[in-house]
């Protein structure tokens, strides 16, 4: 079965500081309709728009993820949506009062903990990923940052970060699935080498900074007039730093707790795609600007695969050929008009009608300029659609379908002869009394041609038994 879209059982609250306004904030994350995505809305602002989630709509990755809209903005929001896309939530409304998302430890487990909390809700809208089909490919080279897209059947990531530390080295994390991200990333926090506060506080960034929500890496001894500067300008005591290390003391929860936070980094930024990703992601000294980059890269994927229509490999072997297709059904020659079935599966089919021109309708339609009649291409996607009924039954070669309504018909490209028909039909609700209900497409080199909402009943035929006289 397809998956479902997920949303909250109930909303709930958290308070705390901005790692870069320093501003103090309410975030409240509510729940939210099938297919409404993730949305922010300033509360703290009157009429100020909801301001989606969206790659497009960023417009700052200085040590976070600011987006903006009509002219406010709403700043570090990579953690909370980390936390809801690693737990595979699509729908979700984050109302705050303030700037700028809390940063709480630096990680995204307190927003982790709170949605576990509260429960999460399947809903009735099938998921809708993009899939990656072929490699996609990013490159900063000033940034030195590399990002690649391969085929997998699920959402994977592989994460490499050199940052020329002696103290941290080059360090590698993965994520095999999306099911470890809660005990495997999500407890990650954020890092900062102390060589860099003091360009970070002069040019307004980490004012919320604290020893309690971020690792900071000292892996250079800096004079202690320099440290007491950088205290000053952040507002904080004066610390000594006697030998490299983590300056705050923290236990790590992992050895690899920097690379495993720079991959929690990356679900939250491509969450900014629109839709959960199958695919393996692997990504070489990633930030968030290369992250943006890369979900905006997806996000043109994905606007031309809707252009294309889906892609369909015809040189596979056949589920069913023509033998099994008679089988199946009742139909011959020449009504019969499927040639093969490619793909089956619990909710779905895809069929395939190659268009010649012997065919005998196109004696009289139209001669001299032969097209296909729309009524036989609703007859092939019906076909398309009884051999799928067929399939859920033990005993298909005691039943019959019957059509009981079509809707929504829509005839998008002519087609010829030369062409191959591509139908792909869905089931829009679960079989209940032998009633199917699918919706069907069918597609020419990746274009839509015809679409239509069909309904069928499976009857079970009675064989009469023959009399002795007949026998």
């Amino acid at each position: 079965m397809m998956a479902k879209q997920k949303t909250i059982k109930s909303e709930f609250s958290i308070v705390g500081v901005g790692l870069h306004t320093g501003e103090k904030v309410t975030l409240t994350v509510k729940p939210a309709a099938d297919n409404h995505g993730f949305k922010f809305k300033r509360v703290d602002i009157e009429g100020q728009p909801i301001i989606n989630a969206d790659a497009d709509l960023v417009v700052d990755t200085s040590r976070g993820t600011t987006l903006e809209k009509n002219g406010v903005r709403v700043y570090t929001t990579e953690h909370v949506l980390a936390a809801l896309a690693g737990l595979e939530i699509d729908n979700a409304l984050m109302e705050l009062d303030g700037p700028e998302m809390p940063i709480m430890d630096g990680s995204a487990y307190p927003f982790v903990q709170l949605i576990l909390e509260v429960g999460i809700e399947e809903q009735e809208a099938d998921k809708d990923y993009f899939v990656v089909t072929e490699n996609l490919t990013y490159e900063d080279l000033e940034r030195h940052t590399e990002m690649l897209a391969v085929p997998q059947d699920e959402f994977r990531l592989t994460v490499m970060v050199d940052y020329n530390s002696p103290l941290l080295g080059t360090q590698h994390a993965h994520m095999y699935h999306v099911g470890e991200f809660v005990e495997e990333i999500s407890k990650c926090r954020t890092f900062v080498f102390l060589r860099e506060i003091e360009f970070l506080a002069k040019n307004g960034l980490i004012k919320g900074g604290d020893l309690d929500n971020a690792i900071i890496i000292a892996d250079q001894i800096l004079p202690q007039e320099k440290l007491d500067e950088i205290a000053d300008l952040l507002g904080k005591p004066h610390i000594k730093v006697e030998a490299a290390g983590i300056l705050n003391n923290l236990t790590l929860h992992f050895q690899n707790e920097p690379a495993r936070h720079k991959l929690l980094d990356i679900v939250g930024d491509l969450a900014l795609v629109g839709k959960p990703i199958k695919g393996h992601i692997l990504a070489a000294r990633p930030g968030h600007k290369g992250n943006v980059d890369f979900a905006r890269l997806i996000k043109q994927e994905i606007k031309k695969q809707q252009k294309q229509g889906p892609q369909f490999d015809l040189t596979k072997d056949p589920i069913y050929d023509i033998n099994d297709i008679e089988k199946l059904l009742p139909h011959r020659y020449p009504f019969l008009l499927i040639d093969k079935i490619i793909e089956v599966d619990e909710t779905s089919i895809v069929g395939v009608k190659n268009i010649t021109f012997n065919e005998p309708q196109f004696t009289g339609h139209f001669p001299g300029n032969p097209v296909m009649p729309g009524v036989l291409q609703i007859e092939a996607m019906a076909q398309v659609g009884g051999i799928f009924a067929l399939s859920t039954v033990p005993d298909p070669e005691n039943y019959m379908t019957y059509f009981m309504k079509i809707d929504g018909v829509k005839f998008k490209r002519k087609v010829i002869p030369g062409d191959t028909l591509v139908f792909q039909l869905e089931l829009l609700t679960p079989i209940r009394r032998g009633i199917v209900h699918m919706q069907g497409k069918g597609y020419v080199n990746g274009q839509l041609a015809v679409e239509a909402e069909l309904m069928a009943q499976i009857v079970k035929e009675k064989k009469e038994e023959l009399t002795e006289a007949e026998a």
